[in-house]
């Protein structure tokens, strides 16, 4: 028996201490299976290479559990070891085995997974102690036994081990017993080897019987060996594209389309992203994609390797060139994943415009699933971005599509306003704005709809990326001031009878502390409603904003501005104020003419200051005119606010403005039923 210590060094003691900086301990199964295909990958190498003769016979791996005896085997049929192996790979911590093969065989053997150098000491992260038992391949080779309980010292001596391969014995510690419950280890299985290239045995195919699931004879195999993305595209057909997306998300709606990556130089990437059906739920997660390494699964943690956007796609990504044993914040950092990232990046756009080419009707049917995973990526990665323009496409109000060219062209002989702008039409609510976007329509223009979660964003990013854009809301405006053509806006009215409106309107608007009205007058079109409600567009797309970004919560507290317009060449309108002047002339016309007397006097008293600097006799003359005007005009507001109460058809056409804008709800919509009731 040989007796020695392991050689543990200064350069390699680091990463045995941060347990080869994995966060979970459960890794350790995934590393010696991972290990045990190696060595089974190798043989095979070896075979084909000429330099192994003899047959290959049972090439599976199998894991074992022995509650009894508290063990946890991973068996193998492979290249197997002898003492000097062992003593090479084993007692010299960090040393790659599959490294070295592969710089052997680096034309010929691609699939040793490799990267795993410290993999088997993850063992003694659940083990009390581990014992290896192992045959070489080689002719002539003697069993070997080597056992080791976590610290420096070890045995090792011959064996009676007669078939070739290595079975690694793990004595599970006591706190780690859950890794003797064959559920657990199946578990592992399937989220780590799922996929790997050779078969992994774990316990026997259970069938139901005598009311009860019991063992049968037919041992259960737990991977698929050869999964989609390790085959050529020319291999694969639609329907089984779908039956691997199937696979990877039982219970999932299929998926729209999917990518298939196959890449060899400068690094090498293989894989498929799928398009799932998103709409308006952005759900950014963290295991969407699945990260493999020569079928070994890493991580469904992929921030480092695709742009966040792609998050919310689904598939899996297979790269040797990822590093395995490393935290995440240097896998992020890493030259290789960014290289990774960017080529994946440009191949979901290429493909996307591919797509569009082909069968636009198609892309076309498909927009709305997956116009939020564009958008969002527009908005976050620049390069996706400038490549997305070709096949960005927007939506109008009649279900239309057009790519961003070819709607600048349609509507910018009619969208065009004085400063030579080229005005974007939108709505976000069809129903809601039904009778903005008509009066929009009527008036010639496009209207598009942006309803979508990301649209107040995208908008922004729009009019940056495009010359003279400006996008408006169709309510943010009547429909003859969207898109104004001149500074002109008459209203046909003389200052008294505009005074005379302001209170009449404003004394009848419903009191929020969560809305603030601006009343203003238009001439507008005849036809058009009495009162209109709009919003202003800079305020309102800051409010939306700050709903999906933080740092912006200062919008969201404002209270909500509107417009308040009303159209002065309404008859409606022009009816109010006619009976309005009528039965107040009489008590307003000497209120007026006070105030108007005392303004002249309090201008003609500011004129008399010498160098600005009143008298003191003067300061208080200014403030006893000032005080005159403001009772007078408070007395004549008064009188005009009271007649406005009693004549309800005021309150009907604000009401019906804010009924159209949906704004009118609870009490005050009570309100307005009742009192169109009595109207009637």
């Amino acid at each position: 028996m040989k007796k020695g210590q392991i050689g543990v060094t200064t350069e390699n003691i680091f990463p045995v201490i941060k347990k080869f900086l994995y966060s979970d301990n459960e890794i350790f199964l995934r590393e010696l299976v991972s290990n045990a295909i190696d060595a089974t990958q190798k043989l095979k190498a070896l075979s084909s290479f000429g330099e192994y003769k003899g047959e290959l016979g049972d090439m599976n791996v199998t894991v074992t559990i022995d509650k009894e005896a508290g063990t946890l085997t991973v068996s193998d049929h492979g290249i197997g070891m002898t003492a000097d192996d062992i003593e090479k790979y084993i007692n010299q911590i960090a040393f790659s085995g599959a490294e070295e093969f592969v710089n052997k065989y680096k034309d010929t053997a691609a699939n040793i997974i490799g990267h795993f150098g410290l993999g088997f000491y993850s063992a003694f992260m659940v083990s009390k102690k581990v014992e290896i038992r192992s045959l070489s391949y080689q002719e002539g080779a003697e069993a070997v036994r080597w056992e080791c309980d976590g610290s420096p010292a070890y045995e090792m001596e011959p064996c009676d081990k007669s078939t070739r391969g290595t079975d690694i014995i793990l004595y599970i510690d006591d706190d780690s017993k859950e890794y003797l419950e064959q559920a657990r280890i199946d578990t592992l299985l399937k989220k780590y080897c799922r996929f790997l290239p050779v078969p992994v045995i774990s316990g026997k195919v259970q069938e139901w019987k005598d009311g009860k699931y019991v063992d049968t004879d037919k041992d259960k195999v737990i991977n698929s060996t050869e999964p989609a993305w390790t085959k050529k595209p020319s291999e694969l057909t639609d329907e089984d594209y779908r039956n691997f997306y199937r696979e990877l998300y039982p219970g999932q709606e299929d998926p729209l389309f999917w990518i298939h990556l196959n890449v060899d130089y400068p690094f090498t990437l293989t894989g498929i992203l799928y398009f799932p059906k998103i709409k308006n739920n952005l759900d950014i997660r963290k295991d969407r994609i699945q990260l493999y390494c020569n079928q070994v699964f890493v991580t469904d943690s992929v921030e480092g390797v695709v742009p966040e956007f792609m998050m919310l796609l689904q598939g899996v990504i297979d790269s040797p060139d990822i590093p395995l044993n490393v935290s995440r914040s240097y896998l992020q950092s890493d030259t290789a994943v960014k290289k990774i990232s960017g080529y994946i990046t440009k191949k979901v756009a290429s493909r996307l415009d591919e797509l569009f080419k082909a069968d636009r009707n198609d892309f076309e049917s498909k927009w709305d699933d997956i116009k939020i995973f564009i958008e969002y990526g527009m908005l976050t990665d620049e390069k996706f971005c400038d490549a997305a323009l070709k096949f960005t496409l927007l939506k109008d109000t009649e279900g239309k599509y057009f790519t961003l060219e070819e709607y600048r062209t349609l509507i910018e002989p009619a969208q065009t306003d004085k400063d030579g702008n080229v005005i974007y039409i939108y709505a976000t609510d069809p129903e809601g704005q039904y009778s903005n976007i008509k009066a929009a329509n009527d008036k010639g223009y496009n209207v598009l709809l942006m309803d979508g979660q990301l649209d107040g964003h995208f908008i922004s990013m729009l009019e940056s990326k495009l010359e003279k854009t400006q996008f408006v809301r169709v309510d943010s405006e009547s429909a003859s001031r969207l898109i104004p053509k001149s500074d002109s806006n008459e209203t046909g009215l003389n200052p008294d009878e505009i005074s005379m409106l302001t209170t009449l309107f404003r004394s009848s608007i419903p009191k929020s502390e969560k809305a603030e009205f601006l009343v203003s007058f238009e001439s507008l079109d005849p036809a058009a409603d009495p009162v209109l409600i709009t919003q202003n567009e800079y305020m309102r797309r800051m409010k939306d904003m700050a709903a999906t970004q933080p740092g912006m919560s200062f919008y969201a507290e404002l209270p909500d501005n509107y417009n308040l317009i009303v159209n002065t060449s309404q008859p409606v309108v022009e009816r109010i104020l006619k009976n309005a002047k009528e039965a107040l002339e009489e008590k307003v016309a000497p209120l007026r003419d006070k105030i108007n007397a005392d303004n002249d006097g309090l201008s003609k008293l500011r004129a008399s200051f010498q160098d600005n600097k009143p008298t003191d006799d003067q300061k208080d003359e200014e403030k006893t005119i000032m005080a005159a005007v403001e009772s007078s005009r408070t007395e004549m507001d008064k009188i005009v606010s009271d007649y406005a109460l009693e004549h309800p058809v005021i309150k009907q056409a604000i009401d019906l403005a804010l009924l159209s804008a949906g704004l009118l709800r609870g009490k005050e919509l009570s309100e307005f039923i009742h009192r169109s009731v009595k109207l009637l």
